[in-house]
């Protein structure tokens, strides 16, 4: 794979971290509390990591190897559509999750307000928390999850002949 039989499931572990420990900082150092569909966002990329790790460890095996790389670059793929799909709640282009978007519906008695207000989510899904040149953090995720994915897919598939 590329030069080495490492290098393509260790790219894949290194943007795995990368990913991660940028959403983590934007939590823990920057404040900014992730939604439902964030949290979602993240589950791919600890998949793709885990397999990119599992496949630097059996890199001898060349087969099982390619296999985990090409299962880790679905999980981004898979988590790019993840992406897209929370930036499409977050435009209103369509209703997201009713546990983290404003779709709730008109309470009808005063306990109903009160269960709706109480159930309320803290970080709205159909909010942009953050955005750079008119893109969201869900939008930057779609985008470097579409290229991760394919990129890999490629490579495996160049370095198949």
């Amino acid at each position: 794979m590329i030069d080495r039989p490492y290098s393509l499931p260790l790219g894949l572990l290194f943007i795995s971290i990368a990913i991660l420990g940028g959403a983590y900082a934007f939590q823990y150092l920057g404040g900014l509390q992730p939604c439902t569909l964030c949290l979602y966002q993240r589950w791919p990329w600890w998949v793709a990591g885990v397999l990119a790790l599992l496949a630097l460890f059996i890199v001898a095996d060349r087969r099982l190897c390619r296999a985990l790389v090409a299962l880790s670059a679905l999980s981004v793929l898979i988590g790019a559509g993840i992406a897209f799909y929370h930036v499409g709640v977050e435009q209103q282009w369509w209703a997201g999750p009713t546990a983290c978007s404003g779709g709730g519906g008109t309470p009808q008695t005063l306990e109903e307000l009160r269960a709706q207000v109480l159930g309320a989510p803290v970080v709205r899904c159909d909010e942009v928390a953050w955005s750079l040149f008119g893109i969201s953090m869900a939008g930057y995720n779609g985008l470097i999850s579409l290229a991760t994915g394919f990129a890999a897919m490629a490579l495996l598939r160049r370095n198949a002949r």
